[in-house]
């Protein structure tokens, strides 16, 4: 891959993540931006001790934020020769939940507008809970995205049809 280190996140990422999430005891998105990427240094901690092998490094993931259980949301570097806002958003969760939530951020920009946050896209298991569309979050998906926009359905279907092996990717590197 041909990406630097730089932990600053694009324009629109920054200005979805400048948005409060209201986790509203449960009824709500329970994810919290961080302010930038975590380091080089932290993402591969946490991907060593998420797949329980030491032999990796976290180069392919840009982490942004995480859900209260400590599961992680991050772009994941797949496209070669792709910037940045063009590669698909992931979800790696504390108990082993994986899922890809959006092919790139214009995506990701609709599903957060539309009430979802990276757990509620990858965690289909939650029958009771109703997403709640954010219009601060739509603002800036219509400023950053406004010829892109799709429902959270299509974001997260287009996501898996396109990605359908990242699960197994994921799991073949644990230990």
């Amino acid at each position: 891959m041909l990406f630097t280190d730089d932990r600053r996140f694009p324009v629109a990422l920054a200005a979805a993540m400048a948005v409060s999430f209201d986790y509203d005891g449960g009824e709500g998105v329970d994810f919290e931006p961080f302010d930038t990427f975590l380091s080089a240094e932290e993402t591969t901690d946490w991907f060593q001790a998420w797949t329980g092998n030491d032999d990796l490094n976290g180069d392919d993931f840009r982490v942004f934020g995480q859900d209260g259980t400590g599961g992680y949301a991050a772009i994941w570097l797949t496209r070669p020769h792709h910037d940045l806002v063009d590669q698909p958003i992931v979800f790696l969760g504390s108990e082993g939940e994986t899922g890809v939530v959006a092919r790139d951020l214009p995506d990701f920009l609709w599903l957060l507008a539309e009430g979802f946050g990276p757990r509620e896209a990858a965690i289909s298991y939650e029958p009771d809970w109703v997403a709640r569309p954010n219009e601060q979050l739509t603002a800036v998906a219509e400023k950053f995205a406004p010829d892109q926009r799709r429902t959270a359905g299509d974001v997260i279907e287009s996501a898996a049809r396109e990605f359908p092996g990242f699960d197994d990717t994921i799991m073949e590197l644990c230990r």
